[in-house]
Order: structure tokens, then sequence, then C-alpha cells
């Protein structure tokens, strides 16, 4: 059981540190060859930084006994997230606005193709292993937390498809769309954070999109 947990612990730190890197060197690409839907995958890689605090202290205290709800600290962790995640909502969606105002257009996708490629991978292991060790814990919430993994590989595949979809065809409107679609996982996760912030439940907050 111990060894589990210890693996369970370690597992929500790979994915915070994971996050921490992939969000800046997400945003740093998205800015420099000025494609919105990386800079929004970016963003939302910081955003889910707190959401994976929120899983290692509970983790943390699963490790001293069973949890049955969300304490005080992982709410709050819960309400900052979904604030956050209003809030990118909407910078995407001005965000892609301005872009087809001013008919801006990405100088090459290629860093969104690579990152969402490494973000694929890593995010199916991550997944796999949590559920693994989820099961094997009997834990609902490790198992919730792989849910929420798993959200975070399907924007990886929208960030994929959109990045190659620009690259092949040279339209802006792929990026867009691409900004859009995180944009729309943005709104439900932030959406879905603040009703579990208010309940303590431990489901994932991202668990309805696979309903």
């Amino acid at each position: 059981m111990s060894k589990l947990l210890k693996t369970a612990l370690l597992l929500s730190i790979i994915t915070i540190i994971y996050n921490v890197i992939e969000g800046l060197v997400s945003i740093y690409f998205g800015m420099s060859d000025e494609t919105l839907a990386l800079f929004g995958f970016g963003a939302d890689s910081f955003v889910e930084v707190i959401s994976g605090i929120g899983i290692f202290h509970m983790v943390i205290r699963m490790r001293s006994s069973d949890i049955l709800r969300r304490d005080q600290f992982e709410r709050t962790a819960l309400k900052i997230t979904g604030a956050a995640f209003y809030l990118l909502t909407a910078g995407l969606i001005i965000g892609s606005a301005l872009n087809i105002i001013y008919d801006v257009q990405p100088d090459t996708t290629m860093a969104g193709i690579v990152i969402s490629l490494i973000s694929i991978a890593t995010m199916y292991f991550l997944m796999s292993y949590k559920l693994k060790v989820g099961k094997e814990l009997n834990s609902d919430a490790i198992i919730a937390d792989a849910m929420c993994t798993k959200t975070c590989l399907y924007l990886s595949i929208i960030l994929l498809s959109s990045s190659v979809l620009y690259e092949l065809f040279g339209i802006a409107y792929f990026d867009i769309l691409g900004s859009l679609g995180i944009a729309y996982f943005a709104f439900k996760e932030g959406k879905e954070a603040l009703e579990l912030s208010k309940s303590g439940e431990l489901k994932c907050m991202c668990e309805a999109h696979d309903d």
C-alpha cells in the first residue's frame, strides 16, 4: 500500500513539473510564432499546475488516512483553477476575434506539432499509470485524476490537429479553430471546478467530458 501511494505521489509530481515545462515552452513558441492555439495550450498547462497541486495535497493526505471529501485547501485550489479557466476562455475568444479582424497568421505551427506529439505520449503514459495505481489502491480520487489527464490528452490532440492542418494548408482559421477548441474545454473545466469546490466531491472536474 505504501509503495503504491509513493508511486501516486511521484506521478502527481511528474504531472506538475511536466505542465510547468510544457507551459513555458508552449507560451514562448506561441508568442514567437504568433500561434494562438499553442499559446492557449501553454496557458492551459499552467492552470493544470494549480489543479495538480490540489491532487498532490490529496495524495499526501491519503498516506495518513482514507479520504472521502476534499479539504479546504483542495477546494480553494479548485476555485482558483475555475476562475483561471474562465479567464483563459475569455482570452482565447477575444484573441481569436482579434486575429480574424487583423488577419494575424502564424509564422509556423511546427512547434505545436512537436509539443503536442510529446504531450500525447506523456499524457497517455501518465493516464495509464494513474489508472493502474488507482485501481490497485481502489482509490476514486486517483482514478478521477487519471480521467483529468485523459482530458489533457484530448487538448493535445486538438493542438496537433490544428497545427498539422495549418502547416499543410496555410489557412489561419485552422489555428483559430484550435484556439476555440481549447477555449471550449477550458470553459467546461472552469465550470466543473467551481461546482466541485462547493460540493467537495472527489470526482474529477474533467470526468464529465467522457459522459
